[in-house]
């Protein structure tokens, strides 16, 4: 059973006023259109919603009890605008995002500052996970957006490039005389390796770097924190792989000192993903266009 909601509004007003001429006033509309609602209405769901009186009309309590509901209804049609206003307005609303740590570190959270200083009422929600997390949160609709390593491919998901990186092995003081000069993989690979865990896309690339110099390099300290690494790697453990940008000031400092391996280090990049064929929210939106 359908009714048309103009109908019930002219309901509404007729039952408040309880005169069809008020009504139709009140709406800006003629008498007989009321009228003519109130008996489409009433057809519709086969009762008696007025007795007609000398002066005007009062509801039967069939239309009492239909009135009521129609009340809560027309409310929560209103609750709806006001909320979806708010969303347009980015009053309210809500980010999900997904990253890797070292990514939310040094290239989200000064995203997110700017973000959150222009649209202090949206809440952000941050997920950190790898690349393979990433993909599986926004697939299941867990999150809007995500930052993965590139390449990246899937059916599902639409990418697009955020940035280049280079990443490269640095040392302590400990290691310090290797830095000085141009090492091969070989002396690499002898030397302590400091190694994001097995199943990142960080480790897949490290490990397919040394694979195609036809070394199966050995990790000496596996960890899923890049912050780690470089910890490590300050306190003269050996060499992590991490990425140059994220530590450049250590570099400056002299904290850490770059390796300079026989065969360069491949440039990465990272991009954005998001779901093929699903619009994002508004806040999202907001975002990538703070983004790009």
């Amino acid at each position: 059973m359908q009714a048309n909601t103009d109908w019930y509004r002219i309901f509404m007003h007729t039952a408040k006023l309880g005169n069809l001429t008020k009504a139709a006033q009140d709406l800006h509309i003629t008498q007989p259109s009321v009228s003519y609602a109130i008996k489409q209405l009433e057809a519709q769901l086969e009762v008696k919603l007025f007795d007609r009186l000398s002066k005007g009309v009062k509801l039967t309590p069939e239309g009492a009890a239909v009135l009521e509901y129609a009340e809560k209804s027309f409310a929560i049609l209103q609750q709806g605008e006001a909320k979806l206003l708010a969303l347009k307005q980015m009053s309210a609303g809500e980010l999900k995002i997904g990253a890797s740590g070292p990514v939310i570190k040094h290239l989200l959270l000064p995203l997110l500052d700017s973000f959150q200083a222009e649209y202090p009422a949206v809440r952000i929600r941050l997920l950190q996970g790898k690349t393979a997390d990433i993909r599986q949160r926004l697939k299941a609709g867990i999150i809007d957006i995500g930052f993965v390593h590139l390449p990246f491919s899937d059916p599902e998901l639409t990418v697009q490039h955020v940035t280049d990186i280079q990443e490269c092995f640095v040392v302590g003081t400990a290691y310090q005389h290797l830095s000085g000069q141009t090492i091969t993989v070989e002396q690499l690979a002898d030397t302590p390796l400091l190694l994001l865990s097995e199943g990142s896309s960080t480790r897949m690339f490290v490990d397919q770097w040394f694979l195609s110099q036809g070394i199966k390099a050995e990790a000496d300290m596996e960890l899923s924190s890049m912050d780690m690494l470089v910890e490590l790697a300050i306190r003269g453990y050996g060499a992590a792989f991490v990425t140059q940008t994220f530590i450049q000031e250590l570099l400056n400092d002299a904290k850490l000192f770059a390796l300079k391996p026989s065969e360069t280090v491949p440039i990465r990049s990272i991009g954005l993903a998001f779901k093929r064929e699903t619009s994002l929210s508004i806040a999202a939106k907001r975002f990538v266009e703070l983004l790009f």
